[in-house]
């Protein structure tokens, strides 16, 4: 499969200027003032891609031909030619840009029905590799060939449907169309084209079946009695996104109080530890003072007993008669002055002992003073560490006492999530089942009954965070879980389908939708024409005030330079329609066309007299 690529868009005719636009293969932006042709260009590409209703505007009046270059997947250049209410569709296989009087390579019809032979439809749908594909076309099963305007709608979006509460999957409101719309987003969503279905089975094929619905339908009401709540599928979602808000905002509250606590137990083991090393060294300095008084008593008691002994030692060798006190000499042995002598030398003694006493108190006195000190500072530590340890205490207490009835609430929220996420698997297998029991209930009963056409979930899921990307790319507001209801055919988004918005959040849902679509298309291989055509994207008005947006949402220029910049890598070819400026990075990388309306420069599409 390959992709077209639109080279421009020319109206011609005898004795009037020519109009045309240029398309890049990239990105091209036509902006400016309203009534200058913007929409006339994009009514005007889907009118040559096989549309029904020829855009008319004043100034196109005296224009006889239409021209519209295709770029072909192999880089085979065509124009188709039309003229303005004709049904018949010229092809030249060359670039013409001005009015043409030559012969057509091929002609076809612009509308393609189930006898065409020779269509538009037929023609670009062989040569982009699609023309055997094919969708249902009604309830009974009964399919047709892919038509060329099925996948145009997807990607070419005027501005009348682009605003329009009408599904953008949908071509009218009446229920005839429903069936081969849900074809078609199944085909490009799956890639799968659907059987050509047009008889039911015999009748023994038909009572095997009928076996097989039976134990299916057993099936579904074994698991649909395990469902804990009546609510849809529609309505689990929106709870659930409910829920999750909910969840969030408490995690966010239960991380900041744990952080809380985490912090008041970490500084509590520190205190702690720092505490029990404070108190060990208090013991023992508080050891060391106890053992040094007792030392320094001692010294001093020593110094007293060494001056007593002094003392005494002098009264004693000065007083008694007979043997000597000191040396236990008799009497004959003594020589004269043998007392003198004698207490002399026992003065010494106690001298030296005291002075060497004395040296010992005297060092002993300032470790005694230190160690006194160094007990003063640990207590006064160890005190204001225990402070420290009872506020530390406290906070845990109060951390706590918040944190439980916070985590009891989000084990009730974790809970009710879990439920919803188990009745919407116990959906999902319904689904599935009721889908498979839908195919044989469809073979069984033969036309008149429904077969499925539903896309699998997990692809419809991938989608959905395709569209999701979109918008967060485009940063628009309030239209978070936006995804694609494929059994309501519609856009939901913030908990409500597209059809409930205003007028602003309409037309962005569906330009995301649309941009999504052909992105997961293209990403993936699957059938798309490989270029979009937006008109009015983004609703913007200059002054909010006096014009107000809508109900919902305020499209600020923050949203629409966000569009524009994310366009720049859009994969397939885009044209944008707007009236609002792009920003000046986009307009040096895209190809621009600035309509003025009634300043200087280009007017619009048509030229005028001045022009």
């Amino acid at each position: 499969m390959g992709d077209l690529r639109l080279i421009h868009l020319t109206y011609a005719g005898m004795n009037k200027p020519t109009a045309s636009v240029e398309f890049d293969p990239a990105l091209t932006v036509i902006y400016g003032a309203s009534d200058t042709g913007k929409s006339f260009i994009a009514e005007s590409i889907e009118y040559m891609l096989g549309g029904t209703r020829a855009p008319e505007v004043q100034e196109s009046e005296g224009y006889s031909q239409i021209l519209l270059g295709l770029q072909l997947p192999d880089g085979t250049v065509l124009t188709l030619l039309r003229a303005p209410h004709s049904n018949t569709i010229h092809i030249h296989r060359q670039d013409l840009r001005d009015l043409v009087t030559g012969f057509a390579d091929v002609h076809v019809t612009a509308a393609h029905t189930a006898r065409s032979r020779n269509s538009l439809s037929l023609f670009l749908l062989g040569e982009l590799g699609l023309a055997d594909l094919r969708i249902r076309k009604n309830e009974a099963g009964g399919s047709r060939l892919l038509a060329l305007n099925d996948l145009v709608h997807l990607s070419v979006v005027p501005e009348t449907r682009m605003v329009a509460p009408l599904s953008p999957v949908l071509h009218s409101a009446t229920a005839s169309g429903k069936t081969a719309a849900a074809a078609v987003m199944r085909l490009l969503l799956t890639g799968e084209s659907d059987p050509d279905i047009d008889t039911g089975l015999n009748a023994g094929q038909r009572r095997v079946n009928k076996g097989k619905i039976t134990l299916l339908d057993q099936i579904v009401l074994d698991l649909q009695s395990k469902l804990t709540t009546a609510e849809n599928v529609r309505e689990l979602r929106d709870r659930q996104v409910r829920l999750q808000t909910s969840i969030d905002e408490h995690s966010t509250t239960l991380r900041v109080i744990t952080d809380r606590h985490f912090s008041a137990v970490t500084a509590r083991m520190r205190a702690a530890e720092e505490l029990a090393t404070v108190e060990a060294r208090l013991s023992e300095v508080g050891e060391l003072v106890s053992r040094f008084t007792l030392l320094e008593e001692q010294y001093r008691s020593d110094l007293a007993r060494l001056v007593m002994v002094t003392e005494a030692g002098s009264l004693l060798g000065y007083f008694r008669v007979g043997t000597c006190v000191f040396c236990g000499a008799e009497p004959e042995h003594q020589h004269a002055g043998h007392e003198e002598q004698e207490t002399t030398q026992f003065h010494a003694a106690v001298q030296n002992e005291t002075v060497k006493t004395s040296a010992l108190l005297a060092d002993l006195l300032p470790t005694i003073e230190d160690l006194r000190a160094q007990f003063d500072t640990l207590s006064t530590r160890r005190t204001g560490l225990l402070q420290d340890t009872a506020r530390r205490d406290r906070e845990i207490a109060e951390a706590q006492e918040l944190l439980a009835p916070l985590r009891e609430r989000m084990d009730e929220y974790l809970h009710a999530r879990s439920e919803i996420e188990r009745n919407l698997e116990l959906h999902k297998r319904i689904d599935e089942l009721e889908d498979r029991r839908s195919r044989l209930d469809g073979e069984t009963a033969g036309p008149g009954q429904r077969p499925s056409g539903y896309v699998p979930n997990r692809i419809l899921s991938t989608f959905d965070e395709a569209v999701r990307a979109t918008l967060e790319a485009w940063k628009v507001p309030a239209v978070d879980f936006a995804e694609y209801d494929q059994y309501a055919m519609d856009i939901r988004a913030g908990g409500r389908p597209r059809a409930s918005r205003g007028k602003g959040v309409r037309s962005v849902l569906h330009s995301a939708f649309t941009t999504a679509l052909a992105q997961f298309c293209l990403s993936n291989s699957r059938p798309h024409p490989g270029f979009i055509v937006l008109d009015s994207p983004v609703v913007t008005y200059r002054d909010p005030i006096e014009e107000p947006i809508g109900e919902d949402v305020d499209l600020t220029s923050n949203v629409v330079d966000h569009f524009y910049r994310d366009m720049l890598d859009f994969p397939g070819q885009a044209i944008i329609l707007e009236n609002g400026d792009p920003p000046a990075d986009v307009i040096s990388e895209a190809s621009v066309y600035r309509f003025t309306g009634t300043g200087p420069g280009r007017r619009g599409f048509f030229p005028t007299a001045d022009d």
